[in-house]
């Protein structure tokens, strides 16, 4: 097993997500697929290819874009927020018949008819473009430049300046900061069925207060500007709107000061359909809008005492109009169909995926190490996927696009009723290091958890052991599939330790009461669940060296990392904290608000939630690792953790990376770190 390469290899490979298939359509008669890809890899560049009758066809790669030129700002952050890693075509629309696409390459709109390839042309805008979306019909596109929503008729370049303000602080058409990062909604214009009609939002920024990203690096340069909404502090106004194409619009129409978080939006077959939300999120309201007057009814309430999660793809109608959403049971989080539950107690539903007809496609967990693929329609409730893994996927009546995610790799299948399965074909890497991983399930609440030890590892031999958790609400990682991160701790393993991840209390996939146990606290639990899991390991494989224990972790992770070493050293003694949002105030109103309340009615539980008050007890080895370009987690996190250390005489290790943002991308820095973080541990641990 070669090791020493392995840094490098998971830098190049995006951690093994180049080369991946990924955004599939299928065409209404189930017989082609569209999807993205890189030719390899190591690969950056993303394409354009359709699959049909098992032949795979190129459609469009970045040579064929002339793709030189800079990102618009406005498409950059929408990259950055939703962890867009590729270049080239990153995303496309396609009409309802999968007859046309339309997508934007840095800022250029380009415009293709899938029966004729040599169609591909660079279509004359007004500005440069951001998230360009095709009518169902094929005929228009509307995109955003400028803050302004524009739609463009194909036939003759016509264009229409749909919806703009002279008001600086104003943008339509596009998501707002907490929306994408916080809710999951990466859009803010949205087509009617026929094409004849759009949804758009408006977004002022004109109270959200303002901070100033620089570049340490390069001081000739003046620091970004972001409106960013930090705990407690103002809101952007969103207001939605329904245009014609005639000029014509009329806002639609709720309690704004009562539910100021637009959660959802969308334009089906019975009209506009949204959801909102109040500020202290224990309340959710699903609304129908009247596009001709405004006028909203309600159709749904959904309450809490913490908080009410947002699921992917709720709220939604089926063609009939019966409401699709959720409902939150102490144990178990349930499908629910015009208020009858549809799935049973134990089946959490993870995210409602399409809504056709009268069926409803849908991730769903009963076992926490996985997630399958559930359809719900006439005949009844069936699951979809077999085998442990991650499974998601797409229809049409008649054809399944499966893509499989498990220990042994990751499968895409196109599955046709009455014939031959069909592969979708992977160009991503193989990983230098394999993953040795044994299941075990810790303490009275079987806590799963990975437990990876080196592959020369023999009985009798300790280890010194590294805790690799994330361990927050955002994300599963002690799940049975493949992923960077495993492959990252037999890396590790290799290096000699014995590497444990296990997901504790707060992390999704066990049910409502499960995941809101971090209400109010968000680090207590989830730290004695690291520490029952270290136990748990240490008892089923007995060469784990507990007095030699660190822990590392990127974002939630980071903070839950430096907690451990605060707050137990007695259990963990290094610590490695990447990104962590150290002081709680710091970071954005829906995100943080959701789980500690508003800071000014419950600034203890900021400050239990916050390990920068907990510096004065730090006796153990620190690494504190952040990008200066973050906007996300900005790195004022780090100086003021740092700044509370070094005030409290506590020493400790800085690293700032230059030029990174959340999670640094740039090859030669993601092996660097790797490998230095390998040798902080190995130093602080005497390894």
């Amino acid at each position: 097993m070669d090791t020493n390469e392995f840094p490098a290899q998971s830098a190049r490979t995006r951690r093994f997500t180049l080369g991946l298939p990924r955004d599939f359509t299928l065409s209404p008669d189930g017989n082609r697929v569209l999807f993205l890809r890189s030719r390899g890899g190591e690969d950056r560049g993303s394409c354009l290819w359709l699959q049909e009758a098992g032949e795979e066809r190129l459609l469009v790669a970045p040579e064929h874009l002339g793709a030189d030129g800079p990102i618009p700002e406005a498409e950059r952050i929408r990259q950055e927020r939703a962890r867009e890693s590729s270049a080239g075509v990153v995303a496309y629309s396609a009409d309802a018949a999968l007859s046309k696409v339309a997508f934007a390459v840095n800022g250029r709109l380009w415009t293709l008819d899938l029966a004729q390839p040599e169609s591909l042309r660079q279509v004359e805008t007004a500005g440069p473009v951001v998230d360009p979306r095709l009518d169902p019909t094929g005929s228009r596109v509307a995109y955003v430049t400028d803050g302004a929503v524009h739609v463009l008729r194909l036939a003759d370049g016509n264009e229409l300046r749909l919806a703009g303000d002279e008001d600086p602080e104003v943008n339509w058409g596009l998501a707002e900061h907490v929306a994408s990062e916080s809710m999951g909604r990466y859009r803010g214009h949205w087509w009617s069925p026929d094409g004849t009609r759009l949804l758009a939002t408006r977004v002022d920024l004109t109270p959200v207060q303002r901070w100033w990203i620089a570049d340490p690096a390069n001081p000739d340069r003046p620091p970004r500007q972001i409106a960013y909404p930090a705990a407690g502090t103002p809101n952007a106004l969103v207001t939605l709107h329904a245009f014609d194409l005639a000029g014509g619009s009329v806002e639609l129409t709720w309690d704004h000061t009562a539910y100021e978080y637009l959660v959802s939006a969308a334009w089906d077959a019975h009209g506009p359909l949204l959801s909102v939300q109040s500020r202290d999120q224990r309340t959710l309201r699903v609304l129908a809008a009247d596009p001709d007057n405004g006028e909203t009814r309600l159709l749904h309430e959904q309450l809490d005492p913490a908080w009410v999660e947002i699921i992917p793809g709720t709220p939604a109608r089926t063609t009939s109009g019966r409401l699709v959403h959720t409902a939150d049971e102490p144990e178990t989080r349930r499908l629910v169909i015009d208020g009858e539950p549809v799935t049973p107690e134990g089946l959490q539903i993870r995210a409602v995926l399409e809504v056709s007809g009268e069926s409803v496609l849908f991730e769903a967990t009963d076992e926490p190490t996985e997630r399958h693929l559930w359809l719900y329609d006439e005949s009844g409730l069936r699951q979809l996927s077999d085998g442990p893994g991650a499974h998601t996927g797409t229809r049409v009546d008649g054809a399944l696009v499966l893509w499989s995610n498990t220990e042994s790799g990751r499968a895409f299948v196109v599955r046709r009723e009455g014939r031959p399965d069909e592969l979708i074909t992977s160009h991503a890497a193989q990983p230098l290091v394999t993953p040795r991983i044994t299941w075990l399930k810790a303490g009275p609440q079987e806590f799963r958890t990975a437990l990876l030890l080196p592959s020369w590892h023999r009985p009798g031999n300790p280890l010194p052991v590294l805790m690799a958790p994330y361990g927050g609400p955002a994300m599963q990682i002690a799940m049975k599939v493949t992923g960077g991160w495993f492959c990252t701790a037999q890396w590790y393993a290799e290096a000699g330790f014995a590497v444990v991840i296990a997901d504790g209390r707060g992390t999704p996939g066990r049910g409502p009461a499960w995941e809101k146990t971090v209400h109010r606290d968000t680090l207590t639990a989830p730290l004695e669940d690291q520490v029952v899991a270290l136990h748990a390991a240490a008892e089923y494989c007995p060469d784990l060296d507990l007095t030699r224990v660190g822990i590392t972790g990127w974002s939630y992770g980071g903070t839950l990392a430096a907690t451990a070493v605060l707050r137990r050293p007695d259990v963990f003694h290094a610590g490695i904290c990447g990104a962590g949002p150290s002081d709680q105030r710091l970071y954005d109103t829906h995100w943080r608000e959701r789980f500690l309340g508003h800071p000014d009615e419950h600034p203890e539980d900021y400050d239990r939630s916050s390990p920068i008050n907990d510096a004065a007890k730090l006796e153990r080895p620190l690494l504190l690792v952040h990008g200066l370009a973050d906007d996300n987690v900005v790195a004022a996190h780090t100086l003021r953790m740092s700044a509370a250390l070094l005030a409290a005489g506590r020493p400790h290790q800085v690293l700032p990376l230059s030029g990174a943002t959340h999670r640094p991308t740039e090859p030669a820095a993601v092996a660097g770190l790797m490998r230095f973080e390998l040798q902080f541990l190995k130093d602080s641990l005497k390894v």
